[in-house]
């Protein structure tokens, strides 16, 4: 397929920004693939041809749901786990974090998960400064699922506290996005996977310009998610190996390619 057969497959509200950079970053031979993952993941981790990865580029495109792919954990006791965490009421609209990229991967030779939260505009970022919200007429199963949101966060929080001896503000009620993305690598941690969790900064991405400022260079990319998560946990968290469990690293990455148009591999 060209590459215009293939964007046509999204949405036309996903033809631009950080969705289709997520498909052509995921997109063509696996060992390709695999090494392009394994640029995010260094120097901690490592993805190979035989790994599992979603999105698959234009083939599979929902974003990756981790209670909800055996391949990317094929222990159901373990999906199941994650989902009770996280839900009071498992309805079938009930939803649960969604990465933009996720693929099983090697950490130090053990199997672990890499998580990719991608970002094209600086808008795309600071609209995740809300906590969740509830409707005001929200049913049963819903509030009974705000508040277990609500437990687990706080769970992950005061476990990692206790861990690092460092002060932690994950929060259901502010910084949802990224308080829920560190919450689950924790949870992660504690069924036995090492995690990379991955911040990604899609450079210039120019067709955006109507959303948001893009990012322009990897130190702004940088700053800007520092800046984000400075009231959640102390900013010397990111790229270090955070000792709860089988471990995490939450990394901050940046990466220019064109959103209209496959990767060129060197």
């Amino acid at each position: 397929m060209t590459a215009q057969t293939l964007m046509k497959l999204l949405k036309n509200n996903e033809q631009r920004g950080s969705k289709p950079r997520c498909h052509w970053l995921t997109h063509g031979a696996r060992e390709q693939v695999g090494r392009r993952l394994t640029e995010l993941a260094q120097p901690w981790g490592t993805v190979s041809a035989d790994d599992c990865w979603l999105p698959e580029g234009f083939c599979q495109r929902d974003e990756a749901r981790v209670d909800r792919e055996p391949g990317l954990l094929t222990e159901k006791k373990h999906r199941d786990a994650l989902r009770d965490w996280w839900l009071a009421a498992p309805k079938p609209e009930a939803n649960t974090p969604n990465f933009d990229i996720a693929s099983t991967c090697k950490v130090d030779g053990e199997k672990g998960l890499l998580l990719v939260e991608a970002k094209a505009h600086a808008t795309e970022l600071k609209n995740t400064e809300a906590g969740k919200t509830l409707k005001a007429r929200a049913c049963s199963k819903s509030c009974r699922n705000h508040k277990r949101i609500g437990e687990a966060i706080e769970e992950a929080n005061a476990a990692l506290e206790e861990e690092t001896e460092l002060y932690w503000k994950l929060s259901r009620d502010r910084c949802y996005q990224m308080s829920n993305r560190f919450a689950w690598s924790w949870k992660l941690t504690k069924l036995g996977y090492p995690v990379i969790l991955v911040y990604l900064g899609f450079l210039n991405a120019q067709e955006m310009r109507d959303q948001g400022t893009p990012f322009t260079s990897a130190d702004e990319w940088q700053s800007l998610v520092k800046e984000h998560s400075r009231s959640l946990f102390p900013e010397k968290i990111w790229d270090h190996w955070v000792p709860c469990h089988a471990g995490f690293v939450p990394c901050i990455r940046s990466l220019e390619l064109r959103y209209d148009a496959p990767m060129a591999d060197s």
